[in-house]
């Protein structure tokens, strides 16, 4: 699996912002305005896809590890396009029967670009006070 990066803006301001999530059974390291060529994803070109398996997150002044994962953060990726990756060659040969085998593998793939990264802060904290309900008992009954 190849991560191809863009490398047309290396400022120090878009390296301190980054995050690792997991996808396709992998994980990448990904920072804004740049592309990853992860396992083919079943999306049309220029569609929006949210990942939210972000294992870290590291903002300017702070670092945020999951437990797996970080709550309520997100990436946002567009799909550029779809291709293929590089063909591996598979020789398969048992000796002294005179069987060989010679394949081919090409992985398919998706180009997707980060367009941003962000960790929603939830404040919507309800400060609701718990009521204590007190129960009637009846006295009970004595059976004679």
């Amino acid at each position: 699996m190849t991560n191809s990066k863009n490398s047309s803006d290396n400022s120090p301001k878009n390296s301190e912002l980054f995050a690792i999530a997991e996808t396709s059974g992998q994980q990448f390291w990904f920072e804004v305005n740049r592309y990853y060529d992860i396992d083919r994803l079943n999306a049309k070109e220029k569609d929006k896809i949210t990942l939210e398996t972000v294992l870290l997150l590291k903002d300017k002044d702070s670092i945020n590890v999951g437990k797996p994962y970080v709550k309520d953060a997100k990436i946002e990726l567009e799909v550029v396009s779809h291709k293929r990756g590089q063909k591996i060659l598979v020789y398969k040969m048992r000796p002294k029967k005179k069987t060989r085998k010679k394949m081919g593998h090409r992985q398919e793939l998706t180009r997707v670009m980060v367009k941003s990264i962000t960790l929603g802060k939830s404040s919507s904290k309800s400060s609701s006070k718990k009521e204590t309900v007190k129960k009637e008992t009846k006295p009970k009954s004595e059976k004679s």
